[in-house]
């Protein structure tokens, strides 16, 4: 096992890596939609890409899932499978609205995966990017 000050670390190589690897402007948050995002993550077992809807309000939230739930043959059609939760709760205990998808069997802990965790990155936020801008229209009327 790797000590706290360590693991810390290797995040920071693993992200740094990312971003001189592939130096490109993700749409991330920059979605003109106030507490919707786009969001990468990995630790020690696995890799997402995610769209995550965060508002506090309920009821927008459930309009903007509601949205990709209608959308739900089409995105799959450009991403290939992935998950949807509408009550997906974080470690902190805050609900959002989460779609996303997976690459089990990588590690930010292990150097060896970070090409295939960064591949994957690359291709998965890339083609939900482009489903967004895609259907960017209807996704922000509410």
């Amino acid at each position: 096992m790797f000590s706290k000050q360590e693991a810390q670390q290797l995040k920071t190589e693993f992200w740094t890596a990312f971003g001189k690897a592939f130096p490109r402007k993700w749409l991330l948050y920059d979605t003109k939609i106030k507490d919707f995002s786009f969001k990468f993550s990995a630790d020690n077992k696995k890799a997402e890409v995610s769209i995550d809807i965060e508002m506090k309000d309920e009821l927008f939230r459930n309009a903007y899932f509601e949205k990709f739930q209608s959308l739900e043959d089409l995105l799959r059609d450009e991403i290939g499978e992935f998950q949807m939760d509408e009550f997906y709760t974080l470690e902190n205990r805050k609900v959002i609205s989460r779609i996303w998808v997976e690459k089990h069997n990588v590690s930010i802990f292990n150097k060896q995966t970070w090409p295939d965790t960064f591949d994957f990155f690359v291709e998965k936020m890339n083609a939900f990017e482009m489903f967004y801008y895609e259907y960017e229209d209807f996704i922000k009327s509410i």
